[in-house]
């Protein structure tokens, strides 16, 4: 059982949340334990023939608390679904040989990952790697002959000063840190050592690494030219990089001799760089910066030699996982469109054609995008696919073909189980009439002539989408008896650059409209109860939800989560704060205070009346703990209503521990029942 210890206001055993989960369970509906039992299909590898696809199944170690993965792999037409390795072995990341002979991936043994290759004719096996830090990106050569990855390379930096050491035996405490980075720490990997990534090659039958790049430098993800001879990565090779994180460049590596040169020079990110399989072009993403908050990723080709750079298509949404037709006719890639992920095909001149949907599901927590898909030679196309009722299973489509789901991981739970119905909704916002994208999921054995509480729920980024997709979170709240609505107000992403640069120089402000219009247009179907409205979100959502109990006492509670309270602090507690402050406002807080000051929730706080729970990570790095700590900290001197749960183990992906997805639901669900009033919901 989970400490009581997370929350810095202690709840005694009598409180909502001990109240509501000593309730008998509806066994019919998905509870907090069945968070532990789910499992999701990641990175979907079709082999070379377009016959097999290997891929991670994913799923929850009860007793280890964390994410486990090993490799399975299943026939495209949904036959043979086995194990490639033993399902206790952590495994991931395969990767096809050219010819299909041979899988490549790495897995961790004894505590130290590495690379391995299985033969898949006789099942045997060899790591061909003994690396002293972990290698990511696998590429093999065209000609199979080799394999190109990127791993971190520390550096020892020379002592500031020189202290004398302890005597034998003594303690003098942890070492101290000498820092002078602009990022000095960062969300999930706490404080950075000293080093960077590059690019290693290997001979494919196993042997020592030979590092290819080197400098003060980050290199990414290695692509082969056809011929072996090269590859191309992005990389900020800029010496002020640490001050210019966008700029990127796409970059060339002799695989012989080392020499790297630059095949584009603009300002801003060019990414993703893939070469066709003819070796004439070269394929990329990025764009022109302009220095808004939201910019479209776009589409490029060049020549082979960097020459003749041109955006390709007109498609207003951002494009991501591009890759070469075998043929080298067009490229596979994909983009979020309303909310929903897709796969499509652009030809060189633009013409482009959309194949498949409902890409993601590796969220589990919250309906956010993301992803992955591979191609065959032949063009038969594997991802993974969510809808709300599952997340990320294995699907297989085709140009011009139906797509067909070939997994179904958590039949055997949701078999059981009946899920809240998800229904799209469209509305007007109240500021300018725009029309905006919501999603309502009702309570399993919803009656529309009874009244029911609401809880609108707001994504985070703010640039991000929610869509149709699953979330365990909000499930959670229907099953407790509440009607959720989510939405994608202004800034929001998949809806085109205009609409998400609405908020540029101005978030929050009226994305406030948007998301009490969409409350407005749920109360007017007729089943919610007016004096029962609830109101949560995570990172940017928990800076609208600050905002939101600033400006309106309309709700009855609210859950803060992980949010920035005050710009001028964040900025400078961030771990990306050489990007906020030049891309989300016109400069430095000491340059532009009141910019800073009237968009700052902590600047309402003084008009908040609405008992406000507060949710943070003491690891959080990308808000930083300090934020929700002057939001608590002012309403206890006001003595509004509140409480902090912290999580002391939690950077600011709270959710990334099961424990701790099941924890903070179960709490904002004890916050809003201990301020409901009347009939209560049940806890799952």
């Amino acid at each position: 059982m989970r400490s009581s210890s997370i929350a810095l206001v202690l709840l005694a055993a009598s409180s909502p949340v001990a109240r509501a989960q000593s309730k008998p369970a509806d066994n019919n509906r998905f509870g907090l334990r069945d968070i532990f039992e789910l499992e999701w299909a990641a990175d979907p590898q079709i082999s070379p023939d377009g016959k097999r696809i290997a891929f991670e199944r994913s799923s929850f170690d009860v007793m280890k608390d964390r994410p486990r993965a090993s490799l399975w792999s299943v026939n495209t037409d949904g036959t043979d679904l086995r194990p490639l390795l033993d399902p206790a072995r952590q495994a991931g990341s395969p990767r096809w040989s050219p010819d299909g002979s041979r899988l490549l991936f790495a897995a961790t043994l004894d505590g130290k990952s590495d690379i391995f290759v299985r033969w898949m004719d006789s099942g045997q096996e060899a790591k061909l790697t003994h690396l002293e830090e972990s290698p990511s990106a696998l590429a093999w050569s065209p000609n199979g002959k080799w394999i190109a990855f990127t791993m971190f390379v520390p550096e020892e930096p020379k002592p500031f000063v020189q202290l004398p050491s302890p005597p034998d035996g003594a303690d003098w405490g942890p070492p101290i840190k000498f820092i002078d980075q602009v990022q000095y720490r960062f969300d999930g990997r706490g404080y950075l050592r000293r080093g960077h990534d590059h690019i290693f090659v290997l001979p494919a039958e196993g042997g020592t690494a030979r590092q290819l790049t080197s400098g003060p430098f980050d290199d990414g993800a290695p692509k082969w030219t056809p011929d072996g001879a090269s590859i191309v990565f992005s990389a900020n090779r800029r010496p002020d990089a640490e001050h210019e994180p966008l700029d990127t460049e796409i970059h060339e590596v002799s695989v012989n001799s080392g020499e790297v040169k630059s095949l584009t020079n603009r300002r801003g990110p060019d990414l993703d760089p893939a070469v066709s399989p003819d070796g004439k072009l070269i394929a990329y993403t990025g764009f022109d910066d302009r220095r808004q908050g939201y910019q479209v990723t776009r589409l490029y080709i060049m020549n082979r030699d960097g020459s003749g750079t041109h955006a390709v298509g007109t498609l207003d949404r951002d494009v991501g996982g591009i890759t070469w037709s075998r043929d080298s006719k067009g490229l596979y890639f994909q983009y979020d469109d309303q909310g929903d992920t897709k796969i499509a095909f652009i030809t060189p001149t633009g013409q482009t054609t959309t194949i498949a949907a409902g890409l993601g599901g590796l969220d589990l927590g919250r309906p956010y995008g993301g992803g992955s898909f591979s191609v065959s030679d032949a063009g038969r196309i594997a991802f993974n696919q969510t809808s709300p009722d599952h997340p990320a299973d294995v699907a297989v489509v085709a140009a011009g073909q139906a797509v067909q789901r070939l997994t179904r991981l958590n039949d055997d739970l949701f078999g059981t189980k009946t899920l809240g119905a998800v229904e799209e909704i469209w509305y007007q916002s109240s500021f300018d009439k725009r029309r905006v994208q919501g999603w309502i999921v009702k309570p399993p054995g919803f009656d529309p002539s009874k009244k029911y509480p609401l809880v609108l729920e707001i994504h985070g980024g703010p640039f991000a989408n929610y869509g149709v997709r699953y979330a365990s979170e909000i499930q959670l709240y229907a099953a407790a008896g509440y009607v959720v609505l989510y939405t994608n107000p202004r800034g929001s992403t998949s809806y085109g650059e205009e609409f998400g640069n609405l908020i540029h120089h101005d978030y929050p402000n009226h994305d406030y409209d948007d998301l009490m219009s969409g409350v407005d247009a749920v109360i007017a179907k007729g089943y919610i109860d007016p004096a029962s409205l609830f109101v949560t979100g995570g990172s940017g959502g928990g800076v609208l939800t600050a905002w939101i109990v600033g400006h309106t006492n309309r709700f009855r509670a609210a859950v803060v989560q992980k949010p920035m309270i005050n710009w001028y602090s964040f900025v400078l507690t961030s771990d990306d704060d050489a990007t906020y402050y030049r891309y989300w406002f016109p400069g430095f807080p000491w340059e532009n205070l009141d910019q800073y000051v009237k968009r700052s929730p902590i600047t309402y706080v003084g008009k908040v009346t609405t008992p406000t729970m507060l949710v943070t990570g003491e690891v959080d790095y990308r808000t930083p703990s300090s934020e929700a700590e002057q939001f608590y900290e002012a309403l206890k001197l006001r003595k509004v209503p509140t409480a902090m749960v912290r999580f002391p183990d939690a950077p600011h992906d709270i959710s990334g521990k099961p424990s701790n997805m099941m924890a903070k639901v179960a709490y904002i669900l004890g916050w809003f029942e201990k301020y409901r009033g009347g009939a209560s919901p049940t806890t799952p």
